[in-house]
């Protein structure tokens, strides 16, 4: 659902603002003079947004280098390189 506010909401109910964008979990649009201005959202939302984004972008840089014909891994490298990554964080750990 699209939230859809004037822009003066966010002056005189900040508070409602904020607590319906944590409650919601999506970014409220502020509009100035009935265009869209502003959109507003929970810090923790936008982090996961952007981590989305990242790994979009990753997952699209190595689709391409796929359809190039670049050499990638293989399901047992990558579990061998994921096992080596665990077993040096449990090294550390006891360290």
């Amino acid at each position: 659902m699209m939230n859809i506010k004037p822009s003066a909401a966010i002056r005189k109910n900040y508070n409602e603002i904020s607590e319906l964008c944590k409650r919601s979990g999506e970014p409220v649009y502020l509009t100035k003079n009935g265009e869209g201005d502003l959109v507003v959202m929970n810090i923790e939302a936008f982090a996961r947004r952007e981590s989305m984004l990242r790994l979009r972008e990753a997952l699209i840089v190595a689709e391409e280098g796929r359809i190039k014909g670049k050499s990638g891994y293989s399901i047992d490298n990558v579990a061998d390189l994921m096992n080596a990554a665990v077993q040096e964080v449990l090294d550390g750990q006891r360290k």
